[in-house]
């Protein structure tokens, strides 16, 4: 006989006990975009207590939709290898050009970054940061409803030594140290630098060099590196996105 009430009740117990024992980390990664869980895993897997938040009900940030909706991405000769790591099944289209099927390659990252260690939170935003001493030591969050309902809730803090925006394009919680610190980031301007027009083949290349630390404490990766210390967007071809992650888990455990 099941019984709705014990459903219930092993539903509530288990979120809520991870939700308890998550709300003092090492690093939490804001977005669980192909960057955001790349960085959770491989800090996982060296042992650090690692939180992602995500405001979507699904994960992968824009890699389920591939191109226009086709569910293929593309990486290049130099990420492939990472495929590989992953177990993610793909084939050669041309000399340097690999394909893969991005639903498969979206649950496998969510698969090795949780059986790592890493606790995944879905549908839960990030509003806000907690700085203290011009250091970012924290977030605040809410659910994602209460943000799309535009009720008046208030949100609840988690503290971290270190936090990695993987919120793609908007690049969300450095935008909100910019307007809330008044302090300047680790820009040339000391702001957000914006986005550029698509190039891949520079953009590519500028993901993984624009991983870096944007404000003490607060690391950026993915195409939130990017939109904040200025280069283009790459498009479907997800290479970048890959090794970006695992540049920003190697910066985050020197640093830590």
């Amino acid at each position: 006989m099941i019984e709705e009430t014990i459903i219930s009740r092993a539903i509530i117990e288990s979120y809520l006990n991870e939700l308890l024992e998550s709300i003092e980390s090492d690093v939490i990664i804001g977005g669980a975009g192909p960057s955001g869980l790349c960085a959770g895993y491989y800090l996982a897997k060296k042992g650090y207590r690692v939180v992602i938040f995500e405001r979507a009900l699904k994960l992968g940030g824009g890699m389920p939709g591939g191109g226009i909706m086709f569910n293929r991405i593309v990486v290049q000769e130099g990420a492939r290898e990472m495929f590989d790591e992953f177990n993610i099944r793909n084939h050669e289209y041309e000399p340097g050009y690999f394909v893969a099927n991005s639903l498969e390659a979206t649950a496998a990252l969510t698969d090795k970054a949780l059986k790592a260690g890493a606790r995944i939170f879905n549908l839960i935003t990030i509003e806000d940061v907690i700085i203290r001493e011009n250091r970012v030591s924290g977030v605040v969050i809410n659910w994602s409803s209460v943000e799309i309902a535009k009720l008046h809730i208030d949100p609840i803090s988690f503290s971290s030594k270190v936090v990695v925006d993987a919120t793609g394009h908007q690049s969300e919680i450095v935008h909100i140290v910019e307007k809330k610190s008044g302090g300047k980031l680790l820009t040339p301007s000391g702001r957000v630098e914006g986005e550029k027009s698509m190039h891949a083949d520079v953009a590519e290349q500028f993901t993984v060099e624009n991983t870096k630390e944007a404000y003490p404490n607060l690391f950026v990766c993915g195409m939130a590196s990017n939109a904040v210390f200025g280069g283009p967007r790459m498009g479907p071809i997800f290479g970048g996105m890959l090794l970006s992650g695992k540049k920003v888990a190697e910066l985050v455990m020197k640093k830590l």
